[in-house]
């Protein structure tokens, strides 16, 4: 009998908050931490997964339906990943998966891509043939979130963890999006890419997410199109004061980010190419400000107690001292801020963190090459 072991990243974004969604453009990484699972074809039509932590789940391949009692569950997710192989033409069977992760849920990292990528890696490897590409898979696990979990996520995170490496992505097809590896050493800036858990918990925030895409949605259908990115930015202003009474002024202001940050985007890729690190820094600080002030995915709305990301925001900035960088990191209002950190300041940095937020809040990642993939094959 074969076993394998599957891997996938989780994933940081490295740019482009909130624009995958509106067909724009994002910079991201797979980073050092991991999803693996330890797999054993079982013969049934059961696939079984016992992640650490977790109660095990049990999917039968003779019902892929959508369940809504699933919604927001890991069995969803299985049960949608696998729904899209089997209508790609996937011979499924079963298998026994035992799960664990260096990923933590709610770290910012996209726990969630990462189990997506691993599934649709272990359905490609047993039952397809290798049949599909990483960019495919990506797309399989965001279909798995969207129509069977009930998250409204864009394609980066899973595109960034099967994809591997420090990635350019540029969504305006997202059926076959363009997607462009970054050969960056971040090690030659001495500085350490950090990610800081604030301690805000994610629970009843799935609103405030769905509301951005919700609300530039609204938008979009002033001018008569579906995404931002086929907007003229050029109307947009001209017709501002009918578009605000139509969509209101969050709607717009959270507009003028996403242009504004699709520009940046390829600005810091441009840098990156040009080894000019200041800029990217620069426009890193500039992200930060326009995701607080324009797409206002800090502080959950009416929160005046529990501001555990702005906070975070404001002693880093205090600890960088006018050096490096951060912004709050990937759908925001809880989880994570991301910070560009000296070398030279970052073990006061990361203490300095800790002393406020607690023991292991900071993580200092690293930047990995691979993304989803097959780690080995052995007969038992």
């Amino acid at each position: 009998m074969k076993q394998y072991v599957f891997s996938a990243p989780g994933r940081t974004e490295i740019s482009g908050n909130h624009t995958d969604h509106q067909h724009g453009c994002v910079l991201a990484a797979s980073v050092n931490l991991k999803t693996t699972a330890l797999v054993t074809p079982n013969g049934t039509g059961i696939i079984r997964v016992i992640s650490e932590g977790y109660e095990p789940v049990e999917i039968n391949l003779s019902d892929l339906s959508i369940r809504p009692e699933e919604t927001n569950t890991t069995a969803a997710l299985i049960r949608g990943v696998a729904a899209a192989f089997s209508r790609r033409g996937a011979k499924l069977g079963g298998f026994d998966a035992k799960v664990s992760s260096t990923v933590l849920p709610g770290s910012g990292l996209s726990s969630s891509a990462a189990f997506e990528v691993l599934i649709g890696n272990i359905l490609n490897t047993l039952f397809f043939e290798g049949g599909l590409d990483a960019v495919e898979i990506a797309k399989i696990g965001q279909y798995a979130e969207n129509v069977y979990f009930g998250k409204p996520c864009g394609l980066m995170d899973q595109m960034a963890s099967s994809v591997g490496g420090m990635v350019f992505i540029d969504f305006a097809d997202p059926e076959n999006p363009r997607v462009e590896k970054i050969n960056f050493d971040f090690s030659a800036t001495r500085h350490a890419l950090c990610i800081i858990d604030t301690g805000a918990d994610h629970a009843d925030l799935t609103d405030e997410y769905a509301a951005i895409p919700r609300e530039l949605k609204t938008v979009c259908s002033f001018f008569g199109r579906e995404f931002l990115r086929d907007v003229s930015e050029d109307d947009f202003w001209n017709r501002l004061p009918d578009l605000r009474a139509a969509a209101g002024d969050r709607a717009v202001l959270r507009a003028i980010h996403v242009w504004n940050e699709n520009r940046r985007v390829l600005t810091q890729k441009q840098a990156l190419a040009d080894g000019d690190f200041d800029t990217f820094l620069r426009l890193v600080r500039e992200s930060g400000e326009s995701s607080w002030r324009l797409l206002q995915n800090v502080i959950p709305k009416a929160q005046t107690k529990h501001q555990e990301v702005a906070l975070a925001l404001a002693l880093a900035e205090k600890l960088l001292k006018g050096e490096g960088a951060c912004r709050v990191h990937g759908g925001g209002f809880a989880g994570t801020i991301q910070a560009f950190v000296p070398m030279d300041r970052l073990d006061a940095f990361k203490t300095g963190m800790e002393a406020v937020l607690g023991a292991g809040k900071c993580h200092v990642l690293s930047i990995v090459p691979n993304g989803g993939m097959l780690e080995s094959e052995t007969e038992e």
